[in-house]
Formats: structure tokens, C-alpha cells, sequence
């Protein structure tokens, strides 16, 4: 089976416990995460083969971060080991009309401070066929970023398709710092996803009238978003989640996907939220396998946004559900009723 590379930082998460503020808490759930991590996650939960390429300071912290990607089969050959510290992600979660917060410290990390010939792309690449990275990975340094460029070019050299999330974190850069990377990055991608903050911060395309922060979408505006960023970078598919939010707790959920001039929309479902975390990755992750699969476009798309739906219930950041659950949800079971 060829191999999935995901390429970014694997950190240690830790939140309150249930609904509580950080101010109020006197202990925290611990678990590890990251972006590509998580659509590793989904993609090895389906039985691919997805391998986390990542640096990991030599301690027991790291050794216990390598030893929860084997637990959930991702494949770990690729870590590389040395800094001094993991980058840590401290989560609130909102509820109602209070927002998630979130605080980052990752600062220097192992990742962070990698030496740009700390990966062997070319050894990396020789048993895979997809490659997929974020933007935030480029966002940690100077060097995340170029070693993104490394990354990219000898997947192309090795015919490799790459998928890009584009991730935009303005507590990592600024707007500026993230269109100069990302535009040079942009020219090795063959499957961009992008929502409507990432296109406008990081690209200055806008979609139509839309305004997350009032729970407005114009669905029209987002097939020419889609158009704008695939002609300009030449990328076959661009694919954006659409979510409208009603409260933090309560969201509407969609997708589209705008291939080769064609555009698509998935249903739309109505999600009660557990956790929203991860939601994007596993859109990702859904949508990677089922492309990787050889689903055609419509098909693909209700299979991705069933998958970050039912993640949406899910807590901590990782995807744990089944492509026989993604199945039944995308062709009309929604009941939530328990299966004997």
C-alpha cells in the first residue's frame, strides 16, 4: 500500500475539564495533537497507510508523543528526534455564545528550530503517493518554511500529489508574512483547502457577502473564490468548508468543491457541537481518502464533510470514526440512534 506523508508539529494539548474556563480549573486533560496529525489520524482510522513526519525533543514526553501516534496507527518511521522542548496548545472550549480560546506555546520547538536538512524527502517519498501540509507548519520559522519548500519540490520530483489546508493562525504571523510564503508555496499544490477567513487573510480573495461572524454564507460567492485561487495557481481542486455559525455550540455544516471549472455542494447538516477542534482536518482527511480512493467529485465531497460532521462529536481533536459510519451518515442516516 503506498503511503500518505502528513508533514507538521505534534504537540501536547491540554484543557480544562468539560466547560470549564482556565481561570476555574485545577486540572487539565492531557492528550496530543497538530493539524497534519490529525488528518493522519482519519486517514489511518479509513486503513491508509499515513505516516507523521515531524521532529520530537529525545525525553519522555517525546517518547510518550511518538508512542500515541503508534496507538492510533500512525506510522512514526520519519520522526526525527532532537530540540528541547514540544510545543504545547492550551484550549478553552466556548459554549453558547462564548467563544473557544486558545493560547499557543510553541515557541522554539523541537519542529520550530529544525535544521533545514533535518528530513530525507527523497527516502521519505519513495513508497508514497500524497503529501499534505498545512499552513501552519510554514508559519512556526524561517526554517518550517523552506523545509515546506524542500517538502514540496522533491514531492513533485517524485510525482507525488500535494494537498495543502492553508490554516491561516494570525497568532503565528501576520497577514503579510503569510501571503508572501504561501503564494510561493502554492505552485507545488494539486488539492488547495481553503475557507473563507484563509482566502481573504492570506490570498485577498473575498467570497461575496459573506460575514462568519454573523452566521452569513453567500454559497454563490465561494465557487468564484474557488475559481479565482485555481486559475491564478493553477491547482485542479479547491475545496472550502462552509460553516455557519449560530452559537458556539450550534453550527451549520457544508462544503464545496470546485474542480477543473465544475463546482459541487455537499447536504447541509445541523451539528450540535461536543468539540469543534479538528473539524477542518478531518474535512481534510476525509476528503484526501476519498480522492485517493478515486471517487468521483460529488461523491468525494459528501463523504469529507460526513466525516468532519461526525468529528464534531467526537472529543479531543483526533477523527476515531469508521468509513462504514462516514458511509451511512453521507447516504441518509443522521438518526443518531444506536446501532445493534
Amino acid at each position: 500500500m503506498r503511503e500518505i506523508i502528513c508533514f507538521g508539529e505534534y504537540m501536547l494539548s491540554l484543557q480544562p475539564q468539560g466547560y470549564l474556563r482556565f481561570l476555574q480549573a485545577d486540572r487539565f486533560d492531557l492528550f496530543y495533537t497538530g493539524a497534519e496529525a490529525n488528518v493522519a489520524a482519519s486517514l489511518a482510522h479509513f486503513g491508509k497507510r499515513a505516516q507523521l513526519v515531524t521532529r520530537l525533543p529525545e525525553h519522555a514526553i517525546g517518547d510518550a508523543a511518538v508512542a500515541s501516534l503508534r496507538k492510533y496507527n500512525i506510522a512514526a518511521d520519519h520522526v526525527a528526534r532532537g530540540g528541547e522542548r514540544i510545543g504545547v496548545i492550551y484550549t478553552e472550549k466556548g459554549a453558547a455564545q462564548r467563544a473557544s480560546t486558545v493560547i499557543y506555546d510553541r515557541k522554539n520547538s523541537a519542529l520550530a528550530q529544525a535544521p533545514v536538512d533535518c528530513f530525507d524527502w527523497d527516502t521519505i517519498f519513495q513508497n508514497a503517493d500524497w503529501f499534505h501540509f498545512t499552513g501552519i507548519t510554514p508559519a512556526l520559522s524561517e526554517n518550517t518554511a523552506e523545509i515546506c519548500r524542500l517538502a514540496c519540490a522533491a514531492a513533485k520530483k517524485h510525482h507525488v500529489t500535494v494537498s495543502c489546508d492553508l490554516n491561516y493562525r494570525k497568532k503565528l504571523w501576520t497577514t503579510e508574512q503569510a501571503g508572501r510564503t504561501m503564494r510561493e508555496l502554492l505552485q507545488y499544490v494539486d488539492v488547495l483547502i481553503a475557507n473563507e477567513e484563509d482566502a481573504e487573510k492570506v490570498l485577498g480573495i473575498r467570497a461575496g457577502n459573506t460575514d462568519v461572524t454573523r452566521g452569513e454564507l453567500d454559497r454563490t460567492g465561494y465557487a468564484e473564490v474557488a475559481r479565482q485561487i485555481s486559475d491564478t495557481f493553477q491547482i485542479p481542486y479547491v475545496a472550502t468548508t462552509l460553516r455557519k455559525s449560530i452559537s458556539a455550540s450550534d453550527n451549520d455544516w457544508s462544503a464545496m468543491l470546485y474542480h477543473n471549472g465544475a463546482v459541487c455542494f455537499s447536504r447541509n447538516y445541523h451539528i450540535h457541537i461536543v468539540n469543534r477542534v479538528g473539524g477542518g482536518d478531518s474535512f481534510a482527511g476525509g476528503l484526501i481518502y476519498a480522492l485517493h480512493e478515486g471517487y468521483e467529485d460529488q461523491r468525494a465531497l459528501e463523504f469529507a464533510a460526513a466525516a468532519s460532521c461526525l468529528k464534531h462529536s467526537i472529543e479531543q481533536d483526533f477523527d476515531l470514526v469508521s468509513v462504514a459510519e462516514v458511509t451511512a451518515l453521507m447516504d441518509g442516516d443522521g438518526s443518531g440512534r444506536v446501532q445493534r
